[in-house]
């Protein structure tokens, strides 16, 4: 799908985007590779580790809606990864989450239209869905603006979807990376903001694989989530530092016990597959008759049961401590 194409992403030197772009450079022959982001560091340090002839690097901000336009022109697919992520950041500062995770996303959908790119996937987030936290609150909005975009096109390029995961293992600003920083400071015991809190986990490799095959799968309007294991915060912990003790410090403002990526309240439109879940738009489109029961793979799903919802608590794959260190250990973190 990639061979010859030109691929943007958005928030490209992030963990994500670095990990994308190796896997594209290994497996595809690219046309160009365009890395859009604001640090001018990251892209240098990136340039060292890539820099194949197809790559290209962009100085630019998602609140850019010009710069867009112009590092979006002769596009094919787009990854959209840029976002303010920090909760208690996003907390302290909303008016900057809501430029950059809202009018950002509305920018990058009006770029991709102008310039008739084929097909975008935003990334989104556990924490969209039934949000208490303005991080997770204004990824439901750009969820919103990206499904509702197949509406702006008509039957037209592109096409919009949007993929939803949990936590990555050992991304950067993650709890792995802070619990290892705290042990090579000689720290005696591990916070762990509750003792109950579960989270979903996914490594890097497995988010880059499930984006780029959404993007054969894809329809349009459609929200992917993986089907992925739970991990609860305190045998993530005995799985980093087995002796080390442990202590209970209390959930931080915005933060969730548990994370759901499929809320009960939309189990009327979520179709299960074999190793992932869709959930379907609540609009109708140009073409109401898209039947998301099967996806352009020719893969089957069945819907689930009404107030069914996919919960980090409730969730019936849960990783003991010995499954956490491997899956730590795959992800090198």
């Amino acid at each position: 799908m990639f061979d010859g194409q030109s691929i943007l992403i958005t928030g490209g030197t992030g963990s994500f985007g670095k990990q994308y772009t190796k896997t594209l450079l290994a497996n595809y022959k690219p046309k160009k590779i365009i890395i859009f982001s604001r640090d001018e560091l990251k892209q240098f340090e990136m340039q060292q580790e890539y820099s194949d002839s197809c790559m290209r690097y962009f100085i630019g901000d998602v609140r850019d809606s010009e710069r867009l336009m112009q590092a979006m022109k002769g596009v094919d697919y787009v990854i959209h990864a840029a976002a303010m992520k920090q909760v208690p950041a996003a907390e302290y500062n909303p008016m900057e989450c809501i430029k950059t995770n809202i009018n950002g996303a509305e920018n990058v959908i009006r770029a991709a239209i102008a310039n008739d790119v084929k097909k975008v996937i935003a990334l989104s987030t556990d924490k969209a869905a039934n949000p208490v936290n303005l991080y997770g609150a204004t990824k439901l909005c750009s969820d919103k603006l990206f499904v509702a975009a197949n509406n702006m096109v008509g039957g037209e390029v592109p096409r919009f979807a949007v993929v939803r995961y949990g936590n990555v293992v050992g991304s950067r600003g993650s709890v792995v990376p802070f619990f290892r920083k705290l042990l090579a400071e000689g720290k005696t015991s591990l916070p762990i903001t509750d003792y109950r809190m579960t989270r979903f986990w996914i490594t890097l490799q497995q988010g880059v694989d499930f984006v780029i095959k959404n993007f054969s799968r894809m329809k349009g309007g459609e929200i992917f989530v993986p089907k992925i294991p739970s991990v609860t915060m305190l045998d993530l912990a005995k799985a980093i530092a087995p002796e080390i003790a442990t202590e209970e410090i209390g959930i931080r403002p915005g933060e969730k016990l548990h994370e759901k990526m499929c809320p009960r309240d939309d189990s009327y439109r979520t179709v299960e597959f074999e190793d992932h879940y869709v959930i379907s738009p609540a609009i109708n489109f140009h073409d109401d008759e898209v039947n998301y029961l099967s996806n352009n793979l020719g893969e089957q799903g069945k819907p689930v049961e009404q107030g069914f919802s996919y919960d980090s608590g409730t969730n019936d794959w849960f990783l003991d401590v010995a499954e956490t260190q491997a899956l730590l250990q795959e992800a090198g973190a």
